[in-house]
């Protein structure tokens, strides 16, 4: 699996890397902040679903990547962590998906079956401690594995200082 000579994982890993918290973040705004909640509605969801879908697949590509380079306890560790990854991000999809069912189908202003303030106000506080344990917990996941797997890649295969041989860019 490559795109112009470059490992497939080597390029969608970013995308897992900046949506993944970006979903997280977002998960947490829509029940602290109304205005979020209107404006990201069932976007957050979408964005989860998407990191559903785009996890699996990069998680292959991982793998591929994986039978083409040298086992080392460096590429090991980062795979190892990489597999970690999965629970959570099926928990904040399926956290994102019921929490916008009940800002969109229960809580919704105007509402005729709308729950009294004092079961509103519960159920923001459950979904507050929910959405930050989950965000905490996949955003600290994800810099874990982008940690591994950088140290896999570049850890002792650069010189801390400059190289007598390299060239020098001209001011």
């Amino acid at each position: 699996m490559e795109v112009n000579g470059l490992p497939l994982h080597v390029l969608l890993v970013h995308f897992v890397a900046v949506l993944v918290p970006l979903t997280a973040i977002a998960a947490v705004l829509v029940p602290l902040w109304p205005a979020a909640r209107r404006r990201l509605g069932i976007v957050v969801p979408l964005l989860a679903l998407l990191d559903l879908i785009l996890l699996p697949i990069v998680m292959l590509a991982g793998q591929w990547l994986q039978a083409r380079v040298p086992s080392t306890p460096l590429i090991l560790q980062h795979t190892a962590l990489g597999m970690t990854l999965w629970p959570w991000v099926a928990a904040l999809f399926v956290f994102a998906t019921l929490q916008w069912g009940w800002f969109f189908f229960v809580d919704r202003p105007g509402s005729r079956r709308r729950p009294s303030a004092t079961v509103r106000r519960v159920v923001i506080i459950v979904l507050v401690v929910v959405a930050v344990a989950l965000a905490v917990a996949t955003i600290v996941d994800v810099v874990l594995i982008g940690e591994a797997g950088s140290r896999a890649i570049w850890q002792n295969s650069f010189s801390p200082t400059p190289l007598p041989t390299a060239p020098r860019p001209t001011p």
